[in-house]
Protein backbone atom coordinates (compact mmCIF):
# COMPACT_ATOMS: atom_id res chain seq x y z
CA UNK A 1 0.00 0.00 0.00
CA UNK A 2 3.10 2.15 1.08
CA UNK A 3 4.59 1.52 -2.31
CA UNK A 4 1.17 2.32 -4.11
CA UNK A 5 0.90 5.45 -2.89
CA UNK A 6 4.63 6.81 -2.78
CA UNK A 7 3.77 5.85 -6.91
CA UNK A 8 0.45 7.84 -7.15
CA UNK A 9 1.36 11.03 -5.25
CA UNK A 10 5.06 10.45 -7.58
CA UNK A 11 2.33 10.26 -10.68
CA UNK A 12 0.18 12.87 -9.94
CA UNK A 13 3.57 15.55 -9.48
CA UNK A 14 4.72 14.48 -12.56
CA UNK A 15 0.99 15.05 -14.14
CA UNK A 16 0.58 18.24 -12.53
CA UNK A 17 4.23 19.38 -14.18
CA UNK A 18 3.37 18.55 -17.51
CA UNK A 19 0.19 19.89 -17.58
CA UNK A 20 1.43 23.24 -16.02
CA UNK A 21 4.76 23.50 -17.03
CA UNK A 22 4.87 27.19 -16.01
CA UNK A 23 4.14 26.59 -12.43
CA UNK A 24 6.69 27.52 -9.91
CA UNK A 25 7.05 23.88 -7.60
CA UNK A 26 5.54 24.13 -4.21
CA UNK A 27 6.33 22.07 -1.07
CA UNK A 28 3.49 20.91 0.84
CA UNK A 29 3.75 22.39 4.82
CA UNK A 30 3.75 19.51 7.27
CA UNK A 31 1.71 20.38 10.12
CA UNK A 32 3.64 20.87 13.35
CA UNK A 33 7.12 20.64 10.86
CA UNK A 34 9.20 23.80 11.76
CA UNK A 35 12.32 24.42 8.88
CA UNK A 36 15.56 25.51 10.26
CA UNK A 37 16.01 29.11 10.37
CA UNK A 38 17.55 30.44 7.06
CA UNK A 39 19.31 33.59 7.16
CA UNK A 40 20.05 35.47 3.53
CA UNK A 41 23.16 37.21 2.44
CA UNK A 42 23.46 40.91 3.63
CA UNK A 43 22.73 43.49 1.00
CA UNK A 44 26.00 45.34 -0.19
CA UNK A 45 26.62 48.23 -2.48
CA UNK A 46 26.34 47.75 -5.76
CA UNK A 47 24.14 44.27 -5.59
CA UNK A 48 20.83 43.67 -8.34
CA UNK A 49 18.13 44.14 -6.29
CA UNK A 50 14.17 43.05 -8.36
CA UNK A 51 11.61 46.11 -7.40
CA UNK A 52 7.89 44.12 -7.99
CA UNK A 53 4.55 44.58 -7.51
CA UNK A 54 3.32 41.33 -5.87
CA UNK A 55 -0.15 43.00 -4.92
CA UNK A 56 -1.94 46.23 -5.30
CA UNK A 57 -1.48 48.09 -8.54
CA UNK A 58 0.54 51.57 -8.61
CA UNK A 59 -1.77 54.74 -10.31
CA UNK A 60 1.04 56.13 -12.41
CA UNK A 61 4.62 56.67 -12.92
CA UNK A 62 5.35 58.60 -9.97
CA UNK A 63 5.78 55.66 -6.92
CA UNK A 64 8.07 53.90 -9.42
CA UNK A 65 10.04 56.67 -10.10
CA UNK A 66 10.98 57.33 -6.21
CA UNK A 67 11.42 53.57 -5.75
CA UNK A 68 13.94 53.52 -7.84
CA UNK A 69 15.62 56.63 -6.79
CA UNK A 70 15.23 55.37 -3.34
CA UNK A 71 17.08 52.16 -3.88
CA UNK A 72 19.60 53.74 -5.63
CA UNK A 73 20.17 55.86 -3.02
CA UNK A 74 20.94 53.16 -1.03
CA UNK A 75 23.72 52.36 -3.13
CA UNK A 76 21.88 49.76 -4.91
CA UNK A 77 21.20 48.59 -8.50
CA UNK A 78 17.37 48.25 -9.31
CA UNK A 79 15.89 46.01 -12.07
CA UNK A 80 11.85 46.47 -12.42
CA UNK A 81 9.83 43.59 -12.70
CA UNK A 82 8.23 42.76 -16.25
CA UNK A 83 5.13 43.39 -15.14
CA UNK A 84 5.73 46.23 -12.42
CA UNK A 85 3.45 49.06 -14.19
CA UNK A 86 0.77 46.72 -15.11
CA UNK A 87 -2.96 46.89 -13.51
CA UNK A 88 -5.98 44.88 -13.70
CA UNK A 89 -8.65 46.77 -11.52
CA UNK A 90 -7.24 47.41 -7.70
CA UNK A 91 -4.23 44.78 -8.89
CA UNK A 92 -1.09 44.95 -10.57
CA UNK A 93 -1.58 42.54 -13.16
CA UNK A 94 -2.91 39.10 -13.17
CA UNK A 95 -1.96 36.23 -10.78
CA UNK A 96 0.21 34.78 -13.24
CA UNK A 97 1.89 38.17 -14.26
CA UNK A 98 2.88 39.48 -10.31
CA UNK A 99 3.52 36.00 -9.84
CA UNK A 100 6.43 35.48 -12.93
CA UNK A 101 7.55 38.65 -11.67
CA UNK A 102 8.63 37.37 -8.24
CA UNK A 103 9.20 34.18 -9.58
CA UNK A 104 11.89 35.79 -12.10
CA UNK A 105 13.69 37.35 -9.13
CA UNK A 106 13.53 34.81 -7.36
CA UNK A 107 15.59 32.48 -9.61
CA UNK A 108 17.87 34.78 -10.70
CA UNK A 109 21.21 34.12 -9.20
CA UNK A 110 22.25 37.49 -9.59
CA UNK A 111 19.52 39.07 -7.64
CA UNK A 112 19.84 39.18 -4.11
CA UNK A 113 17.70 41.38 -2.98
CA UNK A 114 13.61 41.55 -3.69
CA UNK A 115 11.35 44.78 -3.05
CA UNK A 116 7.90 45.35 -3.35
CA UNK A 117 7.22 48.58 -4.12
CA UNK A 118 3.77 48.34 -2.43
CA UNK A 119 1.44 46.86 -0.70
CA UNK A 120 -2.62 46.92 -1.18
CA UNK A 121 -4.03 43.83 -1.88
CA UNK A 122 -3.34 40.27 -3.99
CA UNK A 123 -0.31 38.85 -2.59
CA UNK A 124 -1.69 35.90 -0.66
CA UNK A 125 -3.50 35.15 -4.58
CA UNK A 126 -0.14 34.13 -6.02
CA UNK A 127 1.43 32.02 -2.79
CA UNK A 128 0.24 28.82 -4.90
CA UNK A 129 2.38 29.89 -7.38
CA UNK A 130 5.71 30.89 -5.97
CA UNK A 131 9.26 28.46 -6.29
CA UNK A 132 9.63 28.56 -2.88
CA UNK A 133 12.31 25.63 -3.61
CA UNK A 134 14.48 27.98 -5.75
CA UNK A 135 14.58 30.47 -3.12
CA UNK A 136 15.36 27.84 0.18
CA UNK A 137 18.43 26.99 -2.61
CA UNK A 138 19.11 30.83 -3.32
CA UNK A 139 18.19 32.81 -0.30
CA UNK A 140 17.72 36.92 -0.74
CA UNK A 141 16.74 39.89 0.94
CA UNK A 142 12.37 40.02 1.01
CA UNK A 143 11.20 43.75 1.53
CA UNK A 144 7.71 45.08 2.52
CA UNK A 145 4.73 44.85 5.02
CA UNK A 146 0.90 45.48 5.28
CA UNK A 147 0.06 43.29 2.22
CA UNK A 148 3.49 41.82 1.97
CA UNK A 149 2.73 40.18 5.20
CA UNK A 150 1.58 37.07 2.51
CA UNK A 151 4.83 36.38 1.35
CA UNK A 152 7.01 36.52 4.88
CA UNK A 153 4.49 33.87 6.42
CA UNK A 154 4.41 32.06 3.60
CA UNK A 155 8.14 31.86 2.77
CA UNK A 156 9.17 31.63 6.77
CA UNK A 157 6.60 28.59 6.81
CA UNK A 158 7.84 27.08 3.56
CA UNK A 159 11.73 27.48 3.45
CA UNK A 160 12.33 28.81 6.88
CA UNK A 161 13.92 31.99 5.33
CA UNK A 162 14.43 35.37 7.31
CA UNK A 163 12.46 37.92 5.51
CA UNK A 164 12.02 41.79 6.77
CA UNK A 165 8.75 43.16 7.83
CA UNK A 166 9.81 47.16 6.89
CA UNK A 167 9.17 50.00 4.55
CA UNK A 168 8.26 49.17 0.69
CA UNK A 169 10.74 50.81 -1.55
CA UNK A 170 7.97 53.56 -2.67
CA UNK A 171 7.74 54.58 1.54
CA UNK A 172 9.05 58.03 2.41
CA UNK A 173 12.87 56.79 3.51
CA UNK A 174 13.58 59.21 5.84
CA UNK A 175 16.53 59.06 8.17
CA UNK A 176 15.12 56.65 10.89
CA UNK A 177 13.70 54.19 9.16
CA UNK A 178 16.53 53.61 6.62
CA UNK A 179 18.60 53.71 9.15
CA UNK A 180 17.21 50.61 10.87
CA UNK A 181 17.22 49.02 7.82
CA UNK A 182 20.70 49.83 6.98
CA UNK A 183 22.31 48.42 10.61
CA UNK A 184 19.96 45.17 10.30
CA UNK A 185 20.05 44.58 6.55
CA UNK A 186 23.34 45.99 5.52
CA UNK A 187 25.38 46.03 8.16
CA UNK A 188 23.99 42.82 9.71
CA UNK A 189 24.12 44.33 13.22
CA UNK A 190 21.82 42.58 16.06
CA UNK A 191 20.64 46.00 17.64
CA UNK A 192 17.60 46.46 20.06
CA UNK A 193 14.57 48.21 18.43
CA UNK A 194 14.10 51.03 21.10
CA UNK A 195 11.04 53.63 20.67
CA UNK A 196 12.30 57.30 19.08
CA UNK A 197 12.60 60.08 21.55
CA UNK A 198 9.50 62.43 20.46
CA UNK A 199 10.07 65.56 17.89
CA UNK A 200 8.29 67.75 20.17
CA UNK A 201 8.86 69.97 23.18
CA UNK A 202 6.70 68.47 25.44
CA UNK A 203 7.57 68.10 29.11
CA UNK A 204 7.00 63.58 28.87
CA UNK A 205 6.82 61.82 25.66
CA UNK A 206 3.58 61.51 23.92
CA UNK A 207 4.02 60.10 20.51
CA UNK A 208 6.12 57.03 21.09
CA UNK A 209 4.75 55.64 24.61
CA UNK A 210 4.92 52.87 25.58
CA UNK A 211 1.31 51.28 26.59
CA UNK A 212 1.58 48.65 28.59
CA UNK A 213 -0.36 45.05 28.72
CA UNK A 214 1.45 42.82 30.89
CA UNK A 215 5.19 43.05 32.17
CA UNK A 216 7.87 40.87 31.54
CA UNK A 217 10.74 39.78 29.31
CA UNK A 218 9.92 37.18 26.73
CA UNK A 219 12.22 35.19 24.07
CA UNK A 220 11.42 33.70 20.99
CA UNK A 221 10.96 34.14 17.26
CA UNK A 222 9.52 37.17 15.91
CA UNK A 223 6.90 36.07 13.40
CA UNK A 224 3.35 38.46 12.28
CA UNK A 225 2.82 41.23 10.22
CA UNK A 226 -0.77 42.95 9.22
CA UNK A 227 -3.48 41.50 11.65
CA UNK A 228 -5.90 41.41 8.53
CA UNK A 229 -3.49 39.43 6.04
CA UNK A 230 -2.27 37.13 8.71
CA UNK A 231 -5.84 36.37 9.98
CA UNK A 232 -7.33 35.37 6.49
CA UNK A 233 -4.03 32.92 6.15
CA UNK A 234 -5.68 30.82 8.90
CA UNK A 235 -6.20 27.21 7.86
CA UNK A 236 -4.14 28.14 4.25
CA UNK A 237 -1.48 26.18 5.27
CA UNK A 238 0.55 29.05 4.92
CA UNK A 239 1.39 30.37 8.52
CA UNK A 240 4.09 29.01 10.07
CA UNK A 241 4.36 27.24 13.84
CA UNK A 242 3.79 29.96 16.27
CA UNK A 243 4.95 27.98 19.45
CA UNK A 244 7.12 29.82 21.11
CA UNK A 245 7.13 33.01 19.57
CA UNK A 246 6.80 36.74 19.66
CA UNK A 247 3.57 37.57 17.83
CA UNK A 248 3.82 41.22 16.27
CA UNK A 249 1.03 43.00 14.81
CA UNK A 250 -0.33 46.35 12.70
CA UNK A 251 -2.95 47.27 11.01
CA UNK A 252 -5.15 50.03 9.11
CA UNK A 253 -8.24 51.07 8.42
CA UNK A 254 -10.20 48.72 10.51
CA UNK A 255 -12.68 49.54 13.16
CA UNK A 256 -12.23 47.84 16.36
CA UNK A 257 -15.42 45.53 15.95
CA UNK A 258 -12.96 43.80 13.08
CA UNK A 259 -9.84 44.17 15.09
CA UNK A 260 -11.72 42.32 17.95
CA UNK A 261 -13.34 39.64 15.09
CA UNK A 262 -9.80 38.82 13.62
CA UNK A 263 -8.11 38.17 17.13
CA UNK A 264 -11.33 35.97 17.82
CA UNK A 265 -10.17 33.77 15.00
CA UNK A 266 -6.64 33.74 15.90
CA UNK A 267 -7.86 32.58 19.66
CA UNK A 268 -9.93 29.91 18.00
CA UNK A 269 -7.25 28.90 15.53
CA UNK A 270 -5.08 28.41 18.71
CA UNK A 271 -2.48 30.54 17.41
CA UNK A 272 -2.19 33.02 20.65
CA UNK A 273 -2.03 30.30 23.48
CA UNK A 274 1.24 29.06 22.87
CA UNK A 275 2.90 32.75 22.19
CA UNK A 276 5.76 33.58 24.78
CA UNK A 277 5.16 37.70 24.35
CA UNK A 278 2.98 40.03 22.28
CA UNK A 279 3.66 43.44 20.55
CA UNK A 280 1.29 45.31 18.72
CA UNK A 281 2.90 48.39 16.31
CA UNK A 282 0.06 51.22 15.17
CA UNK A 283 -3.38 50.49 14.10
CA UNK A 284 -3.44 53.87 11.79
CA UNK A 285 -6.97 55.32 11.40
CA UNK A 286 -8.55 52.30 13.39
CA UNK A 287 -10.56 54.76 15.69
CA UNK A 288 -13.91 53.79 17.27
CA UNK A 289 -16.75 54.11 14.50
CA UNK A 290 -20.18 55.98 14.99
CA UNK A 291 -22.18 52.71 16.73
CA UNK A 292 -23.16 52.87 20.40
CA UNK A 293 -21.13 51.76 22.64
CA UNK A 294 -17.60 50.39 20.73
CA UNK A 295 -14.78 48.82 22.07
CA UNK A 296 -11.59 50.79 21.76
CA UNK A 297 -8.25 49.30 20.72
CA UNK A 298 -6.90 48.83 24.23
CA UNK A 299 -9.63 47.19 25.68
CA UNK A 300 -9.77 44.77 22.35
CA UNK A 301 -6.47 43.91 23.22
CA UNK A 302 -6.97 43.83 26.56
CA UNK A 303 -9.78 41.55 25.78
CA UNK A 304 -7.44 38.95 24.31
CA UNK A 305 -4.28 39.61 25.52
CA UNK A 306 -3.98 40.68 29.52
CA UNK A 307 -5.51 37.14 30.26
CA UNK A 308 -2.51 35.45 28.36
CA UNK A 309 -0.20 36.76 31.13
CA UNK A 310 2.48 36.70 28.55
CA UNK A 311 5.03 39.98 27.90
CA UNK A 312 3.23 42.23 25.43
CA UNK A 313 2.57 46.00 25.16
CA UNK A 314 1.17 48.21 22.34
CA UNK A 315 1.56 51.30 20.51
CA UNK A 316 5.61 49.92 19.29
CA UNK A 317 7.44 51.35 15.57
CA UNK A 318 5.69 49.06 13.31
CA UNK A 319 3.02 49.62 10.87
CA UNK A 320 1.36 52.23 7.95
CA UNK A 321 4.04 55.03 9.92
CA UNK A 322 6.83 56.85 8.53
CA UNK A 323 9.69 56.34 10.95
CA UNK A 324 9.10 52.16 11.56
CA UNK A 325 11.59 49.37 12.79
CA UNK A 326 12.80 46.99 10.44
CA UNK A 327 11.65 44.08 12.08
CA UNK A 328 13.00 40.67 11.14
CA UNK A 329 10.66 38.27 10.25
CA UNK A 330 11.99 34.65 11.91
CA UNK A 331 15.01 36.13 14.14
CA UNK A 332 15.00 34.91 17.65
CA UNK A 333 14.61 38.12 19.53
CA UNK A 334 14.05 39.18 23.27
CA UNK A 335 11.27 41.71 24.07
CA UNK A 336 11.01 43.72 27.08
CA UNK A 337 7.22 44.95 27.89
CA UNK A 338 8.02 47.53 30.59
CA UNK A 339 10.59 49.34 27.94
CA UNK A 340 9.05 48.54 24.76
CA UNK A 341 12.58 47.26 23.37
CA UNK A 342 12.37 44.29 21.11
CA UNK A 343 16.47 42.88 21.24
CA UNK A 344 17.57 40.80 18.25
CA UNK A 345 19.58 38.42 19.54
CA UNK A 346 21.54 37.87 16.39
CA UNK A 347 22.01 38.64 13.08
CA UNK A 348 19.33 38.48 10.58
CA UNK A 349 21.76 38.40 7.32
CA UNK A 350 25.14 36.80 6.99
Amino acid sequence: MTDRRTFLTGLAGGIAAAAFPGTASLSPRVPGARPDTLRPPRLRPGDLVGLVAPSGAIVDSEPAGIARESLEAMGLRVREGAYLRQRRGYLAGTDEQRASDLNTMIRDPEVRGIFAIRGGWGAARILDRLDYEALAHDPKVVVGYSDITALHNAIHARTGLVTFHAPVAASTWASFPYEHFRRVVFDAEAPTLAPAPDNGDTLVPQEHRVRGIHPGRARGRLLGGNLTVLSHLVGTGFLPDFGGAVLFLEDVGEEPYRLDRMLTQLKLAGILDGLSGFVFGRCTNCEPGGGYGSLTLEEVLMDHIAPLRIPSWFNAMIGHIRDQWTVPVGIEAEIDARAGTVRLLEPAVT
